[in-house]
């Protein structure tokens, strides 16, 4: 039987439609901000809002052009994404352990379902006080403010996605003489990482909140403090068009991780593997 050569014609196309898609929707997002931006710059040279409270666009990009130059903001930047990567680190690796331990050993199930259901609505930043009594004001309270944001969300999706998977699967790994190991890392974690996916996106956007909100609410950690502490201080020196600077990166680190990494990450797993939740 003669054997069909690929289609590669027909992929071309498919790829090709698959960029013009793409390049449709960054056109469209780009045009939304530029559009927001511009409506922005408008109202603010209208000079029916205070300019103090509400200053232009080009002036808040001018403030961080200043900043970026002194390095001042890139500073305080560098420090808020060293304790973000720590505490998001540190919690993926617990949950990894505790969800490992879930799956296998009931009563220890039983046990986190009932801490689950505590810890998993409480905001991290609320933990804080307790936290900062018991570790001091440095950097390690922050980073388990993180490490409490990043558990909770990540496991309660992974334990779904690990109760989703068709029994059938896991048989029919096991009766093709699959390792536990293989069938772990070849059947069940591809069918689950939509759900682990999904988790790691709340986490992130939990941690980075948490991490600003705590930087804001209780100054500086450390020789710098973060991009938190950054917006506190130009606050309350009146300096607005900076604090609107901080909040503009904030915005962009968030962007970049969601459109640039985030999307990256489920392109080369969920959609190459052709897994869905």
């Amino acid at each position: 039987m003669k054997e069909r050569a690929p289609d590669y014609k027909k992929n071309s196309k498919i790829r090709a439609a698959l960029s013009r898609k793409n390049l449709k929707e960054l056109w469209i997002k780009t045009g939304f901000i530029i559009g927001a931006l511009a409506i922005w710059e408008v109202i603010a040279r209208a000079g029916r809002v205070s300019s103090t409270l509400f200053p232009p666009v080009s002036t808040i990009f001018i403030a961080l052009w200043d900043n970026i130059k002194t390095g001042e903001i890139l500073e305080h930047l560098s420090y808020s994404l060293y304790l973000i990567f720590i505490g998001i680190g540190i919690g993926i690796v617990l949950t990894f352990i505790l969800t490992a331990f879930y799956m296998v050993y009931m009563p220890f199930a039983n046990i986190m379902d009932v801490v689950i259901s505590i810890m998993h609505p409480l905001p991290g930043i609320a933990l804080l006080p307790i936290i900062m009594l018991m570790v001091g004001l440095g950097a390690e309270a922050i980073i388990i403010v993180i490490v409490q944001s990043v558990i909770w969300p990540v496991m309660v999706n992974s334990i779904a996605g690990f109760r989703s998977i068709p029994v059938t699967q896991i048989e029919l790994g096991r009766n093709i003489g699959m390792s536990e190991f293989r069938l772990v890392w070849s059947v069940m974690i591809p069918n689950a990482f939509p759900h682990i996916f999904a988790g790691l996106k709340i986490a992130w956007s939990r941690s980075w909140r948490a991490l600003i909100g705590a930087e804001m609410i209780f100054g500086a950690t450390g020789l710098v403090g973060g991009l938190g502490w950054y917006i506190y201080k130009k606050r309350y020196f009146l300096e607005i068009p900076d604090v609107y600077a901080g909040l503009l990166v904030i915005v962009i680190i968030g962007v970049i991780v969601e459109e640039l990494v985030m999307k990256q990450v489920e392109k080369r797993t969920i959609v190459k593997w052709g897994v869905t939740v």
